[in-house]
C-alpha cells in the first residue's frame, strides 16, 4: 500500500504531492532524498528501491521528473514501481510531453488522474482507454470554458464503457464501420564501443505497439517466427500468460484503441547497423580529430537522422571542426553536435580538424565519449519477425497492417 507520491523537478523542488491513506508523509522525506541522490550521483539513480529511515521508497526517473512513492509497509516492490511507470506514460499522453511546466499547467487533471488511478494506497484504474472516457485530456476549449465558467474539472458524469463490460480494459460493444488493426515494432539499441572497437554491449530494448479499431469483443492470438530469442518480457493485463508460457503465443483481448501490447530486451547482439571510428592524434599542443561514419549490410535499409555529439575537454582551447557531409555546431559548453540526417550510399560521412590545447600541454589525456544516434525505418534491430496475427471470434474480414522503426538509445564510442 503506498501512502504517498511525490513529483520532483530536475533541482528538487517538489511539484506535486498527493497522500493517498490517513497517514501523512512529511516532505523532508523528498529532502533526504535529495541530499542522497546529489551525494551518491549516479548509483542513486539506478537503485528502484531506497530505504530511507523512515519509509521504504520508490522512484521512477522520467525526461526530468522523479517520481517518488513512499510506503512504511511491506508490498511488491515491482508492483509500485509498475505503477509509477504508468503514472508517467499516462501523464506523457495527456500532457502530450513531461516536464515541470506542463505539470504545473495541469495541476487539475493531474490530481484528477491520480484520484481514479489509486484509491486508498492501491493501484485502481490505470488502463490509458479508460481514463480517458472519466477525464477528458487538456485541450484549448477547456481551458477557456474553465475561465469562462469558473469550473475546472474534467472528469465525465457518466461511467465508463467498460465499468458495463466483462473485461476491464475495454468497451462494452463498440462499432467501427472499418475494422483495423495496426502493429507497431518500436526499438532502441543501447550499444558500448570501448577504444580498440571492440563491442562491448549491445542490446535492444523494444515494444510491440498496438492500435486496435474492431468492432464487438475480439480475441486475438500473435505469434513471433523466433520468439526464443526474447528477454525479460512484460505483458499488458489483457495477455494470457499460459498461452505464452506454454506455446510462445501472444493470446488476448485487446483494449480499444491504442496501447503497448508487451515489452521484452535482446541481449548479446553482435553487430550494430553503423560503425563509428573516431582517431585522435595529438602532438606539439595540438590535436588532430577524425571521425568517420558508415552504414554497415542492412538489408537495403537506408539510416536516417543519424547525428555524433560529443563534449571537448575541458582543456581544449579552440577547435576548427568540417566535415565532408552534415553539419557541425559546436555550443558555448564545448558540445560538438555533427548532424549526418542520412547516410549515402556513394561516401563515407568524415568529420576532420584541428583541436588546440591549453598552454603548457603537449599531449591531450582526456578523450571524449562519442554518442550516437539514428533512426532507421522497415526494420526490426533485434531480428524479432511478427509470423501471423489471428482473430478467433470475429466472423468478419478486418485489415492489419506491420511496421517495424528502429532508433538508438544509449549508443556510446569511446575514444
Amino acid at each position: 500500500m503506498l501512502q504517498c507520491i511525490f513529483l520532483l523537478s530536475d533541482s528538487g523542488e517538489v511539484i506535486l504531492e498527493k497522500q493517498l491513506t490517513g497517514h501523512r508523509v512529511d516532505r523532508s522525506i523528498c529532502s533526504w532524498f535529495w541530499d542522497q541522490s546529489i551525494s551518491q550521483a549516479h548509483s542513486f539513480r539506478q537503485l528502484p528501491v531506497i530505504a530511507s529511515p523512515t519509509h521504504y521508497l520508490f522512484q521512477v526517473f522520467r525526461e526530468g521528473i522523479t517520481f517518488l512513492a513512499c510506503t512504511q509497509v511491506e508490498m511488491p516492490p515491482l508492483m509500485a514501481i509498475e505503477f509509477l511507470c504508468r503514472v508517467a506514460d499516462v501523464l506523457n499522453d495527456y500532457l502530450g510531453g513531461l516536464n515541470e511546466d506542463l505539470i504545473k499547467d495541469n495541476f487539475v487533471i493531474v490530481y484528477e488522474l491520480l484520484d481514479e488511478m489509486i484509491d486508498n494506497g492501491f493501484p485502481l484504474t490505470t488502463e490509458p482507454n479508460i481514463l480517458q472516457e472519466m477525464i477528458a485530456p487538456p485541450n484549448i476549449v477547456s481551458k477557456v470554458l474553465s475561465v469562462v465558467t469558473g469550473t475546472s474539472s474534467n472528469v465525465s458524469d457518466t461511467l465508463p464503457g467498460a465499468s458495463a463490460s466483462g473485461v476491464p480494459w475495454r468497451t462494452a460493444d463498440p462499432k467501427y464501420a472499418q475494422n483495423e488493426v495496426y502493429i507497431d515494432l518500436a526499438e532502441e539499441m543501447d550499444a558500448t564501443i570501448n577504444r580498440d572497437g571492440a563491442l562491448m554491449k549491445c542490446e535492444v530494448y523494444g515494444q510491440v505497439k498496438v492500435n486496435s479499431h474492431i468492432s464487438g469483443l475480439p480475441d486475438m492470438t500473435l505469434s513471433f517466427t523466433n520468439p526464443s530469442i526474447l528477454d525479460q518480457v512484460r505483458f499488458h493485463p489483457c495477455v494470457r500468460f499460459r498461452q505464452w508460457e506454454s506455446h510462445q503465443i501472444l493470446s488476448f483481448v485487446p483494449p480499444d484503441g491504442q496501447f503497448k501490447l508487451m515489452s521484452y530486451r535482446v541481449r548479446k547482439l553482435k553487430s550494430t547497423p553503423l560503425y563509428v571510428k573516431p582517431q585522435l592524434t595529438s602532438n606539439g599542443g595540438t590535436c588532430r580529430l577524425n571521425v568517420m561514419v558508415g552504414s554497415r549490410n542492412n538489408h537495403g535499409k537506408t539510416i536516417d537522422l543519424v547525428t555524433v555529439q560529443f563534449q571537448l575537454p575541458s582543456c581544449i582551447l579552440s577547435a576548427d571542426l568540417t566535415s565532408n557531409h552534415g553539419t557541425v555546431n559546436i555550443l558555448a559548453d564545448k558540445t560538438c553536435n555533427w548532424n549526418i540526417g542520412r547516410i549515402p550510399k556513394d561516401k563515407a560521412p568524415s568529420m576532420s580538424g584541428t583541436l588546440v590545447l591549453e598552454t603548457g600541454l603537449e599531449r591531450l589525456h582526456t578523450f571524449p565519449t562519442f554518442r550516437v544516434g539514428f533512426k532507421m525505418m522497415g526494420v526490426a534491430l533485434s531480428g524479432l519477425k511478427i509470423d501471423k496475427l489471428d482473430l478467433k471470434t470475429v466472423p468478419y474480414r478486418f485489415f492489419k497492417g506491420f511496421r517495424a522503426v528502429s532508433r538508438a538509445g544509449e549508443f556510446e564510442v569511446r575514444s
